[in-house]
């Protein structure tokens, strides 16, 4: 497999470059296809898709219990087997009108006075458990190692959770109002603007769902993601959900042998794996966003190549260059994420040299995730900036003792040339240099 994916890597990213247009475009489709399926072979994005099957089943009930709740306190309650129908429409008719009353016991209990304070305290830290699983598998995929505060996570994932579910109602009912309105059925009587309209509302199921998933995209991850790549990873993810709908359904149909084996699981079985199969599509559409926004992720994926030496210790001048400068004429601000992107470097492996830095106390975080120097450029050596990330200063007294003396000497003599070399210039010279030799523009 792995000779597989290193011969097609080859294919896909050639020394030189196609020069027709819509060669590279037929090029671009194939590398984004591919870095697709080669994620999805790598496992991960299948064990969360499970986990989530997991949380999903849990926290279904209490979620639209409470969306549900505020809908009908707002007077836009439609019926719960129509909104419901077209999710689980796949999973066959049987198993979905089942599936549909269950749901609506349970969500009539939650609405009603059978449970106590406790239990819906029980019941919202479920779904708050659900939502954060959900942003921490998001979080996988955009590359994101720090989640939402405490705070942050409570009061966005229940806006989320109350208001989400609540709009799309509100947007079915309007819907159908219009649909009946007396003016829509005149119009659906004319020959080319009834063909209109009925496509139109053929559409609407799955313009909603592509809406509904662009929202996620640009929500769920603690990271700032662009509209377009967000909507065209939702309306692939969207085209795609549709698709395995019709597929699943005929599957479920054809297997009559799989309701006699497994009797009353049956239902419950092809109810997981239809979440975990629209599960793994809503992560592979953020996925496809990702390398949308990233495409120097393309080539590697999650996996990080190793950096040398020499690389480390370019990049983290360059990082530091890039902050002071802007430290010098603000203008957008460096955060983690776009001096990733401008150095074109995976994020993942600009992290160590980033907290080697921030170690050393040579970059501080300021408000909304800006990159600032540690303190006065011109107060930064640039020796001191290559010795936080070679790892200099570490207290090595004891073992030097039992290394080779002929090797120290001649390390000690290459950090005495860099010293003579750079002869004790600073960051801040360095960015007025740059900038002088800019001139006035």
């Amino acid at each position: 497999m792995d000779a597989l994916t290193k011969r097609l890597t080859q294919r896909l990213w050639p020394a030189t470059e196609p020069r027709g247009r819509a060669a590279r475009r037929l090029l671009l489709v194939a590398r984004h296809a591919f870095a697709l399926g080669r994620d999805l072979a790598a496992g991960e994005l299948s064990m969360r898709a499970m986990g989530l099957v997991y949380t999903t089943m849990l926290a279904i009930v209490p979620t639209l219990g409470f969306a549900f709740a505020l809908a009908k306190g707002l007077g836009i309650l439609s019926n719960l087997e129509d909104w419901l129908a077209p999710a689980l429409e796949p999973i066959g008719e049987d198993a979905s009108s089942e599936v549909t009353a269950n749901i609506r016991g349970f969500v009539d209990n939650v609405n009603g006075p059978v449970l106590g304070v406790v239990s819906v305290g029980l019941l919202l830290l479920t779904v708050i458990s659900m939502a954060q699983k959900v942003e921490g598998s998001f979080n996988f995929v955009w590359r994101v190692d720090r989640p939402r505060s405490f705070a942050r996570r409570f009061t966005e994932y229940l806006s989320v959770i109350l208001i989400g579910p609540t709009v799309m109602l509100a947007t079915a009912a309007l819907i159908a109002s219009l649909s009946n309105a007396a003016v829509v059925e005149e119009l659906r009587s004319l020959p080319v603007l009834g063909l209109l309209i009925a496509a139109v509302g053929d559409a609407l199921p799955y313009l909603m769902t592509i809406a509904a998933f662009t929202g996620l995209y640009l929500f769920i991850p603690n990271a700032r993601v662009r509209l377009r790549p967000a909507a065209t990873g939702a309306f692939a993810a969207g085209v795609t959900w549709a698709a395995s709908g019709y597929l699943f359904t005929g599957l479920v149909v054809a297997s009559a042998r799989f309701e006699a084996l497994y009797s009353g699981f049956a239902i419950v079985l092809i109810l997981m794996l239809w979440l975990y199969l629209s599960w793994l599509i809503l992560l592979l559409g953020s996925q496809l966003a990702f390398y949308l926004q990233h495409p120097f992720h393309l080539r590697h994926g999650t996996r990080v190549e190793p950096i040398d030496n020499d690389a480390r210790e370019r990049l983290c001048l360059s990082v530091m260059y890039l902050i002071a400068s802007d430290y010098a004429e603000p203008s957008h601000g460096w955060t983690h994420e776009s001096l990733a992107a401008a150095l074109r470097v995976p994020r993942e492996a600009l992290e160590p040299i980033m907290a080697a830095l921030a170690n050393a106390g040579l970059v501080v975080r300021a408000s909304g995730e800006r990159l600032i120097p540690g303190r006065d450029p011109h107060r930064i050596r640039l020796t001191d900036i290559l010795d936080a990330v070679r790892g200099r200063g570490r207290d090595w007294v004891e073992l030097r003792e039992s290394w080779n003396g002929s090797v120290d000497a001649i390390v000690d003599r290459i950090d005495e040339a860099i010293e003579t070399e750079l002869g004790g210039r600073t960051l801040g010279q360095l960015v007025d240099e740059t900038l002088a030799a800019r001139g006035p523009d």
